[in-house]
């Protein structure tokens, strides 16, 4: 039989290596596996290192109907239309450049925020990624809504 106080107690190492500053998961350089949680049933936020394809098909989709909506948008106001966002209006006014540029920025950074926190519980059964889901299906009436508008001022 073994005593005790031959055996080592591990239980106050660190067995985890130290994360550098620039990872390389971090960085997208290399890969990470996790794709979901590692235990069913968590409440807590769960970040993984890859995300899913139906997410990242969205979030493109998301970057494409903006890009849409600028041109739509410019399309509108040069046949007579108004920008009712005050802060677009501005950008506008200011510079076309500068209107999509930043419209671009703004919409991208949503977005990875969103997806990086995808899995983040808002109630009990709706997640950030539902959220990511209505403004693609809001982007999409918008198209439709602009696109009725262009029909109205051709007419």
């Amino acid at each position: 039989m073994t005593s005790y106080a031959a055996v080592m107690d591990n239980r106050q190492q660190e067995r985890r290596s130290k994360m550098p500053f620039f990872c390389l998961y971090q960085l997208g350089i290399k890969k990470g596996r996790r794709m979901k949680a590692r235990r069913l049933n968590i409440k807590a936020p769960v970040y993984v290192d890859r995300y899913a394809g139906h997410l990242m098909l969205c979030a493109i989709a998301i970057m494409m109907l903006s890009a849409v909506d600028a041109f739509f948008t410019l399309n509108i106001l040069a046949r007579g239309g108004e920008e009712i966002n005050p802060f677009m209006a501005v950008l506008i006014e200011d510079s076309v450049g500068k209107f999509i540029g930043i419209k671009l920025a703004l919409t991208s950074l949503a977005l990875i925020l969103l997806t990086m926190h995808h899995n983040v519980l808002l109630t009990e059964k709706i997640r950030v990624r539902h959220v990511e889901y209505l403004v693609l299906s809001g982007y999409t009436f918008l198209i439709g809504y602009e696109l009725f508008l262009l029909r109205l001022a051709a007419a």
